[in-house]
């Protein structure tokens, strides 16, 4: 295992902080400098200003219900934080993010490799919403919608969109541009009132209550986790 990724995965850290670390030369392997790229095996002791790493720790995901209100960041200097709302003892940090003024289904980690492979548009994975808006919303916005909106530029990606009753919707996503559905619902003149992500791939919100958290299952995890 190449050293930036087992000071990572002991949770002191971020790989590209344990990289920093490195070449400020502040780790050492078995009592010597280490450099970028050293490989660590079991048995080896690595130490981070002379301090004993220990294990790394086992892998945490979470599956969040987020209330309204609460920021997506790891800055605990943010009032209402994400990590403050969670309060769980490792290190861990939201995968993707939902705006302030959304809810709903977010999963958290202290597992860096998997977030790229989650958020990465191409692998295609998809994240379901179910969206309320201001005023009755038209069979022509509903399939406007599905077929691609341009916000910011871009033409949004066909989507999958199916009508609740007359103000509320719900929408498949493969992409997550910046508040991509609000952005969607302005453009066509529609305001969202409520915006809640309701399923990440295979895992669903279900009855889980608003601001309480779960661990994933292990067959969520066999769905999430890439082969």
């Amino acid at each position: 295992m190449r050293l930036n990724k087992f000071i990572s995965e002991t949770g002191v850290c971020s790989r590209r902080e344990a990289d920093k670390w490195i070449e400020a030369g502040r780790v050492t392997c078995n009592g010597q400098p280490a450099a970028l790229g050293t490989r660590v095996v079991e048995g080896d002791q690595v130490r981070v200003d002379g301090e004993l790493i220990g294990a790394k720790k086992k892998p945490v995901y979470i599956a969040l219900n987020k209330p309204v209100g609460i920021t997506c960041t790891t800055e605990s200097d943010i009032d209402d934080n994400i990590i403050d709302l969670v309060g769980h003892p490792d290190r861990i940090f939201p995968i993707g993010r939902l705006d302030k003024d959304s809810e709903g289904l977010i999963l958290l980690t202290n597992n860096g490799d998997i977030v790229n492979e989650i958020l990465r548009s191409e692998n295609n994975h998809e994240k379901e919403y179910v969206v309320t808006v201001d005023r009755p919303i038209t069979d022509l916005s509903l399939k406007m919608m599905a077929s691609g909106v341009k916000i910011m530029g871009v033409l949004t990606k066909p989507c999958k969109v199916s009508r609740i009753d007359q103000e509320s919707f719900r929408m498949i996503l493969t992409q997550g541009l910046n508040r991509q559905i609000r952005r969607m619902c302005s453009a066509l003149g529609y305001k969202a009132r409520r915006l809640q992500r309701v399923r990440i791939m295979n895992i669903q919100l279900g009855g889980l209550s608003c601001g309480a958290w779960r661990h994933l299952t292990d067959a969520e995890l066999a769905g999430l986790l890439p082969d």
